[in-house]
């Protein structure tokens, strides 16, 4: 246990392998996150840190985005493909003192950190773990940007837009419900979670995660990777790819899907009535008589609870039959996003 883990102990939390799962009542945290204004803990992402004279130009041969884009007051998402153009990671990246930060999947964090390093090969790149010393909180809630703007020299406006201060950086994360993540040292977390907890209900990953589905945010685990091509899981639509950027890691797959033919698959928010077993990331989605049409991107909810899901599968399965997880029908919801129209 680190020394902030032990902190959201003493405030209630309840921690397994480090993870943070609640803060000791489950449902009435999630109700909590369908109305409004909470907080959480986001140890359970990964946090890795890019340095060198060649860190630019080493990640623009690695991900979908456009790294040279970042310039300290912006973020975006990016994806990391195998040649074949399959995901093996999605990044929320961003420039920061000098640093590219790369967010991503706690349980993908390991493996992600030794195959990047795997091709760094003689070009001048550090890639470090940094997930345990800088503080993460994210807040979500109607009035966040007015909270925060009491507590912070300036709060930013625009969707990825960062803000930087003496003791804090602010990025601004996508969705209808105005969300932000927080990044701060150790030294200074404790008061400030202090501080937003009298404006905020604290709430544990499942909290997070329904807000981030909410959103349209998609994410990779070990049970998907290398499941979808980037616009399977909308990332084109949330500015995740850069088209003109130059060659990367399964580039081709990628530019030919968007220039050659119609993206058939996306992804699409869903809800699911109140089960037993919550659907896990891979799990497969039927329409029909038991066709099989795409499977579980992510999902958030807890037993006996109307629970969200984010699934990816035929685009015109979400127009037609009746499609089913678990047995169960799907529900769906509005997508918060267009999608770039098709180039056919």
């Amino acid at each position: 246990m680190t020394q902030w883990q032990d902190f959201l102990q003493s405030r209630g939390a309840s921690m397994v392998d480090g993870r943070l799962l609640d803060f000791g009542a489950p449902a009435k945290e999630l109700a909590a996150t369908r109305q409004d204004h909470v907080m959480a803990d986001l140890s359970h992402l990964g946090l890795l840190q890019v340095d060198g004279e060649d860190a630019i130009s080493f990640l623009q041969g690695q991900l979908t985005n456009d790294i040279k884009l970042l310039n300290g007051s912006n973020s975006h998402y990016a994806g990391y493909c195998t040649a074949k153009g399959r995901l093996l990671a999605l990044f929320l990246a961003f420039a920061h003192q000098g640093h590219i930060h790369l967010q991503l999947n706690g349980s993908l964090l390991d493996p992600i950190l030794k195959r990047l390093k795997m091709y760094v090969l003689r070009s001048k790149v550090v890639i470090q773990d940094v997930s345990a010393t800088i503080v993460r909180i994210g807040v979500a809630g109607s009035n966040s940007e007015a909270i925060l703007g009491a507590m912070f020299e300036f709060v930013p406006t625009e969707i990825h837009g960062i803000s930087t201060q003496e003791n804090a950086t602010l990025i601004r994360l996508p969705g209808a419900l105005p969300r932000f993540e927080i990044f701060t040292a150790q030294e200074n977390a404790q008061e400030l979670w202090q501080e937003l907890e009298q404006h905020f209900d604290p709430v544990g990953q499942t909290g997070w995660d329904w807000l981030e589905i909410e959103a349209g945010i998609p994410e990779i685990y070990p049970a998907t990777q290398e499941a979808f091509v980037p616009q399977m899981v909308n990332l084109d639509a949330l500015g995740g790819i850069n088209f003109k950027k130059g060659c990367y890691t399964g580039q081709e797959i990628v530019a030919r899907t968007h220039y050659l033919g119609k993206v058939k698959r996306r992804s699409f928010i869903g809800s699911l009535p109140a089960m037993e077993q919550i659907p896990a990331p891979g799990d497969e989605v039927f329409a029909g008589e038991g066709e099989a049409v795409g499977q579980v991107v992510r999902s958030s909810g807890i037993a006996g609870v109307e629970s969200r899901v984010l699934v990816e599968l035929r685009q015109e399965a979400s127009a037609g039959k009746s499609v089913t997880c678990h047995g169960l029908p799907i529900h769906w919801q509005p997508m918060p996003y267009p999608f770039p129209p098709d180039r056919t």
